[in-house]
Parts: structure tokens; sequence; C-alpha cells
């Protein structure tokens, strides 16, 4: 009977060694399954949750200042020779004569010219001619190597020959000076180049003259022998000068209200003021830009391009969907107090305890903002109905009063913090806010771009 009993409890227990053996546990595949399905439940819940996108906050004007590419309009005139011969000139171009300032000389004999070597300026200024066509050079704008080979021709001529400088300074010079004189019936700025614009007349204006591609300048210096009625030379006569830039509708709109403005000159990057004024014809709008000085810096320019400084206002740059606003409790400022350190602001609360006893304390307020008399406090710090006290005094407040703060939220730290703006000025789509506020924004800050998206204090990631 024993014997049976223990047949049968080794039969048993066989059974259940060989049954655990049969299991087969792999503990790698359990760890990837758990993984797995942690990935896929993330997933779900990546492509089912609201995106927050962040947006930098940026300092600067609310947008860049419009650039034009101006027609220039002086007081110019083409002077020709009286009689045909070769001509000498004593005038550098560029240079102011007095009238009856003596220009050039012509006779029927070419003049032996001596030869000067050019000097460290010269070489200096030919060299700076070179380097700003480089930097400003543009495949689309080629005729401007044409007004490059005039300008270099015109300065060979110049810097050899006769020595101008001592002519100008009353002095004999180095050449004797032949031939019939010829001197300036007025003052003014000499050049020897002409584009065909001296007598541009201002009502005759028309899109055609902002077409660069067909404009072409001479050179009037020449070695050669002239007829009688060449054009030699070109005086501008006045310091007074304007420049044209086309408009659009709504360049024009902006601009409507203005009587002057500030240019910058993107040639040098001088900047000046310039009394404005709209000309409205058949074929176009166009604004026009009045200067009285300033006019010699550019004198062998026709074509100048100009920045319309006209976005003044500059601050924080923020887009207009970042904006939120918040409710605060407004206190008085007569109540502000301070705690024991006298370093933290608050207010001084006054409640009642169970027993019955009136007893105060000291409640330390984030002041998001102090306005017309009153601090902006957070109302979690608060609630409808606490007396405030005001220090030293028997005075009391009770809260009641809300208004409202216009602000972004700052996620920085990886959570959504109010921080208080001031627009100061803005567009469709962005606004320009105070910088250096109190709990407001700083350059570089990360700000939600839809603000409405988020709930304060909301952990974003």
């Amino acid at each position: 009977m024993a014997e049976n009993n223990k047949r049968r409890t080794d039969e048993k227990g066989f059974s259940i060694i060989k049954f655990i053996k049969n299991i087969n546990f792999n503990i790698g595949t359990f760890i990837f399954g758990a993984l797995f399905l942690y990935m896929f439940i993330s997933f779900i819940i990546y492509i089912t949750t609201g995106k927050i996108t962040s947006y930098q906050v940026t300092s600067g004007p609310l947008d860049k200042n419009q650039t034009y590419t101006g027609f220039v309009v002086r007081d110019e005139q083409v002077f020709s020779a009286d009689t045909s011969g070769y001509i000498t000139y004593y005038a550098r171009e560029g240079t102011r004569v007095k009238k009856r300032g003596m220009v050039y000389t012509i006779s029927d004999t070419q003049t032996d010219t001596v030869e000067n070597q050019l000097d460290a300026d010269s070489l200096a200024q030919i060299r700076s001619t070179f380097e700003k066509y480089a930097l400003n050079f543009d495949a689309n704008n080629f005729n401007s190597v044409y007004s490059l080979k005039y300008d270099l021709e015109g300065n060979i001529l110049q810097y050899s020959g006769v020595d101008t400088t001592a002519i100008a300074d009353g002095k004999s010079g180095t050449s004797t000076i032949t031939g019939t004189a010829n001197v300036s019936s007025e003052d003014g700025v000499v050049l020897y180049t002409k584009d065909g614009y001296e007598k541009f007349d201002i009502d005759t204006i028309s899109a055609d003259i902002f077409n660069q591609k067909s404009y072409h300048k001479e050179n009037l210096k020449s070695s050669e022998k002239v007829d009688a009625g060449s054009d030699v030379y070109k005086l501008v006569k006045d310091e007074n000068w304007s420049v044209l830039v086309a408009l659009s509708d709504k360049q024009m709109a902006q601009l409507a209200a203005r009587t002057s403005i500030k240019v910058k000159f993107l040639k040098d990057g001088v900047t000046q003021t310039a009394g404005f004024s709209i000309i409205v014809t058949d074929d176009g709008k166009y604004g026009k830009l009045d200067f009285s000085s300033g006019m010699i810096r550019y004198i062998n320019d026709r074509y100048l391009d100009v920045e319309l400084v006209t976005n003044v206002e500059s601050g924080l740059k923020i887009p207009i969907s970042s904006i939120v606003t918040k409710e605060f409790y407004t206190i008085p400022e007569e109540y502000e107090s301070y705690g024991d350190n006298q370093n933290e602001a608050g207010f001084i609360k006054e409640t009642t305890d169970e027993e019955g006893k009136t007893v105060t304390e000291f409640v330390n307020t984030t002041l998001y903002r102090k306005a017309d008399g009153l601090c902006y406090v957070e109302k979690s710090d608060f609630e409808e109905g606490d007396r405030i006290i005001k220090q030293d005094s028997t005075d009391r407040y009770i809260i009641e009063k809300t208004a409202s703060l216009e602000g972004a939220y700052c996620i920085n730290k990886g959570y959504a913090v109010f921080r208080q703006i001031t627009i100061i000025d803005q567009d469709e789509e962005y606004c320009i806010v105070g910088n250096g506020q109190d709990y407001g924004l700083a350059q570089f800050d990360h700000i939600v771009l839809n603000g409405n998206t988020v709930k304060e204090d909301e952990i974003l990631y």
C-alpha cells in the first residue's frame, strides 16, 4: 500500500517538473513587447494632441523699410564750344568753379602735354572707383560698365597734362596756357559727361525714366579736335536737387500724409531728411524727395538706391496670434506695503480667525503693473471680498474690482508663464511691444505662437 502511494507521488512530481520545463519564457521578448506598446501609445498621443509652436522674440522695427531706385534731377546745363579746335581742360571734374572761372582753353593746334605721374591720392581714387564698381556689380544692369569706362577715361585725361591744382591756386604751374580761354558764366560744379536728362522736366515724369537698361552716359572729354557747337562740359548750377521714386497704391497710401521723410542712401549709408510730395500722372504715382544739401556727393549718379525710413518705432516684435489677456485684481497703490526686510512688495490682509479675533498677515504678491494709481496683482493670491489695510492707517480696501492686461505665454522653462506687454505699434500680423518692462518679455524669449492653445502653468515639454 505504501509502495503504491510512493509511486504515485513520484509520478505526480515528475509530471509537474515536465510541465514547467515545457514553458518557454524569454525575458527579451517581454521587454521588446513592452517597449513596442509604449511607443505605440506615445505615437497615438502625439498624433491626437494639438501641437505647440513656439516663436523666438526678436528686436527691431515692425517692418523693414521700403527701398527704391530713385531718378536724380538737378539744375544742369550743357555748354558747347564756340569754335573748333583742340581743348585743354583746366577745371577738375566734380569741383566747384566761380562765375568767370576758367574751365578750358581751345586752340587751333594741339597743346603738348607734360606727362604727370599719378600721386598716391589719385591712384587711391581710381582704385576706389574699381572697388565700388566690383562691390555693386549687377549682371542685370550691365550698362553700368559704360559708366565706369567713361569715368576712367575722364580720370586719365584729367590726371595727365596740365597741373590743374597750380592753376586753381593762381600759380603759373609747369605748363604754358595757350589758346582762347573759356570761362564759366555762373557758379556751379563742373562735369565732363552728359546723359540726355540735363533738361528733364518733372512734369513729364513717366515709368520709362526708371528703365536703366536704356540709360547711356557720354564722356565729353576728348584729346581729338572738336567742332564748333560740340558739347564740351556740363555745369550743375544749384545745390538743391531731387530724387523721384515710383510708388505702388499701397505705398502711396502709407506716405500720403507725409511732408518730410528720412532717407538713407544705400550707396554710402548717409541719411538725410527730405521734403516729400506725391505726383500722380496717367501712367503712375511717384514720390518726390527734395534735398538742399549733399548734391555733390552723388554728382556722377543719375540713379540712386534709397531707403525711406518710415518705421521709426522699434521694440520687441511678436505675432498678433501670441497675444492673450489675463484678468487681475486691482488695488490702489497707496495700499502697497513691504515685508520685514523692506524688499518684498505686497499688501497687509486683514482676516478674522475662528475665535472672532481680527488678525493681519503680509501677502507677498507679484505686481504685474502699476498704472493710473492701481496695482495689478495675481487673482490666485487673493479672494473677492478680502480686506486690505493701508500701512500705518485705519483705512481699508475691499478687493472686488478687476482689470485685464495683454500679454503672451513665455515657455523658456518648459511651462507657460504669463508675461505682460504694452503694444507700441502693430499691423495685420505682428506688433511691436515695449522692452525692459517688469514681468515683461525680453529679446530671445520663446513664446507660444498661438496663445489661445495653452493655459497658464501648463507643462508643455
